[in-house]
């Protein structure tokens, strides 16, 4: 079959132009130009600046909260001594060895017993998405679907500690200069918690919501000891990944009934928007434009011609699917992390980009008129009378009503909290809605004292998400080749994926209450987790694994 393809006529016309087009590139002045800056670019002091940025020795070991963290971990070590010591110890330890004797005789639980309990705890948080959808539309008990998120974090955090006081790991010493932006970031909205607080019950409900799933960032670092555990951690969240793509192109091809307003009238051919688990377009979208790449990272990252392909079908599912949300806020998270991917990865993307873009709206006329409608006067009339103009206008006039540096309060205005507890009056001024743009969010409800320290966060998320680019192997620019090969088995790919997942995630932020999706959030911070062990505590091993894992 493979022998009719390249020996048909449309085949050969194919690859006759393409080759004829690759030199005019290569012949053209941009492509000398973009030559020449590279070539330069190799001997320049900006690169050795850049580079010795990256790769600089991780300051926070000498800081206070670092001297801190030690003395916590010596204190635990205390606890540990004593605790293994003890009755109590010792009966755990007899526990386990029964187990271990009456698993050995199932095949179930000698397959369960292949992987460590850290890595349960994070397939679990890999799982995050279907394990909350099934406990709070499956079971329905109301104790165990309100309750289950922070008895996972407890979980987590105790096995942590339990290992460290045990003195079976060091991972506990895992200290990163974004600890200190998260933690100024916490302490300011508990502050702001404390003097803006009207309905007391609300306020703490409201700060809970903005700040409890950042937690994942310390246990995530922690959790994963190892590469083993990042490869654990990253496979369960393709294989979700792949589930949900393969369940929102199903959702498109059957025709999935979707609420009216989801769509507005003059949008012609938009016959649905898919969604899958999550029950929101909006944010299964911002789901695929946060590990789409982590596939597409795969193409390069594997050596396999196998697993390459399979990794470029399954980016291909997840691209459909993103458009198959018909989120426009995701369009544009995924363009930015395509764009980020494919200046450091590879700038042929970009080209790629433009092309897939052009065709989109050349051919698929729903798309088209889904972009197009933005410049009508109908959503202009829509958008003054019920959308985002007439949202974010009234969210100005509530942030300078009380106090603008202190802010509205938390969980009074604009996210799912104050949803959940209109205690305010409704009248033809006034009523509650999604903020549709978590930044102004956060700033109604926390003023912008709390707006600049959310964004000085998310700067150091950025920057450091970029200097652990660097460490994850500053060599990956001088290697010869072509991206696909000299990728193979580098880290750092999957390092960028991360970063380009989230900065997507973030662009998206500025059209949607994003992470008023609890798992939403708990993903982000988890994987900036991940992304920081692979620039600051994956132990490299010259420039490329000899053998990837696939």
């Amino acid at each position: 079959m493979s022998e009719i393809v390249r020996n048909s006529l449309i085949y050969r016309w194919g690859t006759r132009a393409a080759h004829t087009i690759h030199r005019w590139w290569e012949s053209g002045l941009i492509a000398r130009g973009i030559a020449a800056v590279r070539n330069n670019y190799q001997k320049s002091c900006t690169r050795r600046i850049w580079e010795g940025w990256g790769n600089s020795r991780n300051r926070i070991e000498d800081s206070t909260y670092a001297r801190f963290m030690h003395a916590v971990r010596r204190l635990f070590e205390r606890i540990g001594d004593c605790l293994a010591q003890s009755v109590f110890y010792r009966f755990l330890l007899a526990i386990k060895r029964g187990y271990l004797r009456l698993s050995s005789h199932s095949k179930i639980l000698s397959f369960i017993n292949r992987i460590s309990l850290r890595q349960w705890v994070l397939v679990a948080f890999a799982l995050y998405l279907p394990i909350n959808y099934v406990l709070k539309n499956v079971v329905s008990i109301s104790a165990l679907s309100a309750g289950w998120e922070e008895a996972f974090i407890i979980f987590a955090a105790l096995l942590i500690i339990w290992r460290r006081a045990l003195r079976q790991t060091d991972a506990l010493n895992r200290e990163t200069a974004l600890d200190a932006w998260l933690i100024l970031f916490m302490a300011v909205g508990f502050l702001l918690m404390s003097i803006i607080d009207p309905y007391p019950a609300i306020a703490f409900e409201g700060y809970r919501a903005v700040v409890e799933y950042m937690v994942w960032f310390f246990l995530i670092i922690r959790l994963v000891e190892n590469d083993q555990d990042m490869k654990v951690l990253y496979i369960t969240v393709l294989l979700l990944t792949a589930f949900l793509a393969f369940h929102g192109i199903y959702q498109y091809v059957i025709g999935v009934e979707i609420p009216s307003s989801w769509v507005s009238q003059t949008e012609m051919g938009v016959r649905t928007r898919v969604f899958s688990l999550c029950g929101s377009p909006n944010i299964l979208g911002s789901l695929m434009v946060m590990t789409a790449p982590l596939w597409a990272a795969l193409i390069y990252f594997c050596r396999s011609t196998k697993a390459k392909l399979l990794a470029l079908f399954m980016t291909v599912c997840c691209c459909l699917t993103l458009l198959f949300t018909f989120s426009r806020g995701a369009w544009i998270g995924i363009v930015v992390a395509v764009v980020i991917f494919a200046l450091f990865v590879d700038k042929r993307l970009l080209a790629l980009l433009g092309i897939a873009v052009a065709a989109i709206l050349a051919f698929v006329p729903s798309i088209t008129s889904r972009l197009t409608y933005l410049f009508t006067s109908d959503y202009t009339a829509a958008s003054t009378t019920g959308g985002r103009a007439i949202r974010w206008a009234l969210g100005q006039e509530l942030l300078h009503e009380n106090s603008p540096w202190l802010g509205f309060g938390l969980g009074r205005f604009g996210g799912a909290v104050a949803m959940n507890n209109q205690v305010l009056d409704t009248t033809e001024e006034f009523s509650y809605f999604y903020m549709d743009n978590y930044y102004l969010k956060t700033m109604v409800e926390m003023g912008y004292l709390g707006i600049i320290f959310y964004a000085l966060l998310l700067i150091a998320l950025i920057v450091l998400g970029i200097k652990a680019i660097q460490r994850s192997d500053v060599n990956f620019a001088r290697l010869p080749g072509d991206p696909l090969q000299r990728a193979v088995g580098n880290y750092r790919v999957l390092t960028i994926a991360i970063f380009a997942g989230l900065c997507g995630v973030l662009a998206h932020c500025f059209f949607e209450n994003i992470f008023e999706e609890t798992y939403m959030e708990a993903y982000f911070w988890g994987l900036a987790g991940l992304m920081m062990y692979l620039g600051f505590f994956h132990k490299r091993r010259g420039n490329v694994q000899k053998d990837p894992p696939c």
